[in-house]
């Protein structure tokens, strides 16, 4: 089997997803045709070389949608032989990504590609493409379908997470993010977005706040209790009757951020990179997905990652860094205590708690950001990792070259 290395990566900052983020007027296709533009010149590419350019998007409709991967092919001016998909599997469309085009050039049939993600939440509101597992009433009674916040807060009943410990673990992602940016710790992979004219739109993540404390937090209400009153806990708890109730501690605060962005990662062969003058900065090892208990939903990525690192004959202590994305602080928590992961080693630059979680690319962020992490400190392998609506999980495992 071949190897798939990663050549460079790129993303846009990330912009508050609201009308007034610096982002809102810039159009998602402008997004991602900056991020191809960006991987070509940075390294001087003949795009017809290209074989493929994959995208996660998890809203494809209106301004997304007509497969705006192609669309920003022909927009960013590569060759017109390359070609371009959209995909979708949730919160990791920009990992699958990424997994994908890692598996087309590990199985030979094709030798460079790129992948990646985009979403403007500002502009394409999330969840307004519909489906099933939210509108259908039978499916929903049939499976206990329930909003990734009420699962959140049922995963902080069932494993005893208190209020306080989910807004400290969000205080020190604040912190943690605010110190990568005094450090330039993300200007690796970030460029500036520039508007029609060439002047800079967005240069940094604006959703930071590192002035954040736990008393600060401790004012903001429960997003998801009013939600639950109204019918949704009980749906979860007809699925989970051990429990009385649920508590729900999660809100605006110690959620991901709603923001728009995109990113891509330049992904190929041995032989390729030669041809090119490219020099590997890793190799993608390890890559799969699992599904997981739907209600619940957001705990695959325990299962994924232990379903990886068998497969692989690896264990977690061959983990130097890891990215688990902060969809909930209960997520990347609940990882950490049921892997035995010391804390020091996960989403050590801040995660989307402090940063946003732009959903079609955020998976795609989170392993350029492992990457130019294990580079700055000289360590070896990282794993990414994210929790996936339905109940599933993704991870990937990279090493430096």
């Amino acid at each position: 089997m071949n190897q798939a290395y990663i050549y460079d990566a790129v993303r846009t900052p990330r912009g508050r997803g609201k009308s007034d983020g610096s982002l809102h007027a810039t159009q998602p296709i402008t997004l991602a045709q900056q991020v191809l533009a960006q991987l070509r010149d940075r390294n001087n590419l003949d795009t017809s070389l290209i074989d493929d350019v994959i995208m996660g998007c998890v809203t494809p409709i209106g301004e997304q949608g007509a497969d705006i991967a192609r669309t920003a092919v022909i927009a960013a001016g590569y060759d017109q032989r390359v070609a371009g998909v959209q995909i979708n599997r949730f919160c990791s469309s920009g990992l699958e990504a990424v997994n994908m085009a890692a598996a087309y050039v590990m199985s030979g049939q094709q030798e460079l590609m790129i992948a990646g993600g985009i979403e403007s939440m500002s502009r394409v509101a999330m969840g307004s493409d519909g489906g099933a597992m939210m509108m259908n009433p039978q499916l929903i009674a049939e499976h206990k379908f329930v909003p990734q916040g009420i699962s959140a807060d049922l995963i902080a009943t069932k494993y005893g997470y208190t209020r306080e410990a989910a807004d400290a673990y969000a205080v020190e992602s604040q912190r943690r993010a605010g110190e990568a940016h005094k450090a330039n710790r993300f200007a690796k992979s970030m460029f500036t977005v520039k508007d029609e004219i060439g002047l800079d739109v967005l240069s940094y993540d604006e959703g930071m706040r590192p002035e954040t404390t736990v008393e600060s937090l401790a004012k903001l209400k429960p997003s998801f209790e009013m939600m639950g009153q109204m019918g949704l806990d009980n749906l979860a708890l007809m699925k989970y009757p051990e429990f009385n109730a649920i508590n729900h501690i999660h809100h605006a605060g110690n959620s991901s951020q709603i923001v728009d962005g995109s990113a891509g990662i330049l992904i190929g062969s041995k032989a390729m990179g030669e041809k090119l003058g490219l020099k590997p900065r890793a190799k993608i090892t390890a890559l799969g997905v699992c599904g997981s208990e739907p209600t619940i939903m957001l705990t695959g990525p325990v299962p994924a990652t232990q379903k990886v690192l068998k497969r692989n004959g690896m264990n977690i202590n061959d983990i130097d860094l890891f990215e688990i994305n902060e969809a909930f602080a209960v997520v990347p928590m609940l990882f950490m205590d049921l892997l035995g992961v010391d804390p020091a080693k996960v989403n050590v630059n801040g995660g989307a708690i402090a940063l946003g979680h732009p959903l079609g690319a955020t998976g795609a962020i989170i392993l350029m950001t492992l990457l130019d992490e294990l580079e700055r400190t000289g360590k070896s392998t990282g794993l990414a990792s994210l929790c996936i609506g339905g109940g599933m999980g993704i991870a990937t495992v990279i090493e430096r070259v």
